[in-house]
């Protein structure tokens, strides 16, 4: 039975990779170097790797996906079935994430001031730690996955001077010295 439901998570993920090559969205890193990790947050490979340290956001939004999609349908949806949904949500961030509009929006907002947008193999990437933060908050106790969301935002806003929460609200209402703080200006 599960087959099923990591099938249709497959093709809607195969489906959010063709609707990114048809916007234009480069497969691999225009740098020529294919890399499972890039921890440099402010180099030209950021986004275009496999993995970067905002992968780590993705697995947050796996967890806070599964518990909004557990409080909208509860039962009358099993785990699986809002997996799926949940993959679906995901990928359409991705194709979201990847337009003009939200582009420009992260490099006049946030500190992002080089980004052009993901490569394919990173929305993949990012997708699939999307998918690791949902089975996380369906095997681990709330608790847990609370303890996890905490953690994963005071180390990256520790390492990198960023995290979900400060994106989301430099992409909503940008906040001056907090963008001078996270590039280091005094």
């Amino acid at each position: 039975m599960y087959r099923k439901y990591i099938l249709i998570s497959i093709v809607i993920i195969l489906i959010s990779i063709a609707i990114l090559f048809s916007m234009g969205r480069l497969p691999f890193c225009k740098c020529e170097v294919i890399s499972i990790w890039s921890s440099d947050v402010m180099s030209s490979e950021q986004s275009q790797q496999f993995a970067d340290p905002y992968t780590f956001t993705h697995i947050i939004h796996g967890i806070a996906l599964y518990f909004l999609l557990w409080l909208a349908f509860g039962r009358r949806l099993n785990t699986l079935q809002r997996f799926v949904l949940a993959i679906g949500m995901e990928s359409a961030w991705e194709i979201l994430e990847n337009t003009d509009y939200v582009i420009n929006r992260y490099r006049e907002a946030t500190i992002s001031l080089d980004y052009y947008g993901d490569s394919i193999f990173n929305s993949v990437g990012d997708i699939i730690a999307m998918a690791v933060g949902f089975f996380a908050a369906w095997k681990f106790p709330k608790k847990v996955s609370f303890g996890i969301v905490v953690l994963i935002e005071l180390l990256l806003l520790y390492f990198i001077r960023d995290n979900l929460t400060i994106n989301i609200i430099m992409l909503i209402h940008p906040i001056e010295s907090l963008k001078h703080w996270q590039a280091g200006i005094q």
